[in-house]
């Protein structure tokens, strides 16, 4: 579990395809990392299978590539990267669990007084789990969604997320990675018996 709050931005210096998926080789200057650990890598929650000279090695097996943008990573990408949470941590930003329900298509980003404004196109049936002022990860990162219309959401960046992070240089027409917050989802679910005019999120 992880709470959607970046602590690293890491450089893709390897990316190789194998008969399972992806394997990733992240450069960051933890330390401590250990083998077996979870990682969220641009809100996706990947597995510690190697340690060496300043960087890790995380595999993505096909399914995930499908339902995220792993599948067009390339070497040199810059990355959004947070450890798992621990018990003691602080619970700052949301619940993110690292498993992205979709991909979305920025559309749009402008400013607005000093904030930017993200907008970012989901897939049908996904707007149903956006709620004004909730939360949402884009690329691992917790915002708070600002608007929900047409299929699209906004967010707005402060300064500090666009500095700390790899949404200050996204631009229209890039993919991102999209978790809709957990409670939302397990909400959803629960009411989806007695709403027959609703889609079911998978």
């Amino acid at each position: 579990m992880f709470t959607g709050l970046i602590t690293h931005v890491g450089e893709l210096t390897r990316v190789a395809q194998n008969p399972a998926g992806r394997e990733l080789t992240v450069a960051v200057p933890w330390t401590d990392l250990t083998i077996g650990e979870s990682v969220a890598i641009d809100g996706v929650c990947l597995t510690v299978t190697d340690l060496a000279g300043g960087a890790f090695t995380a595999a993505a097996v096909a399914p995930t590539v499908k339902v995220t943008t792993v599948g067009g990573w390339r070497t040199g990408r810059l990355v959004n990267l947070e450890r798992a949470l621990r018990a003691s941590d602080r619970l700052g930003g949301h619940i993110v669990q690292g498993h992205v329900d979709g991909v979305g298509d920025v559309t749009g980003v402008r400013h607005e007084d000093d904030a930017v404004l993200l907008e970012v196109s989901l897939w049908e049936g996904a707007e149903a789990l956006c709620v004004p002022k909730g939360s949402i990860a884009i690329d691992g990162v917790s915002l708070t969604v600002f608007a929900v219309a047409g299929g699209t959401v906004t967010v707005s960046l402060i300064d500090h997320t666009r500095r700390h992070t790899t949404l200050g240089e996204r631009r229209a027409g890039e993919r991102v990675n999209v978790e809709f917050d957990v409670i939302g989802k397990y909400v959803r679910q629960l009411v989806t018996p007695w709403d027959t005019g609703a889609d079911v999120i998978q």
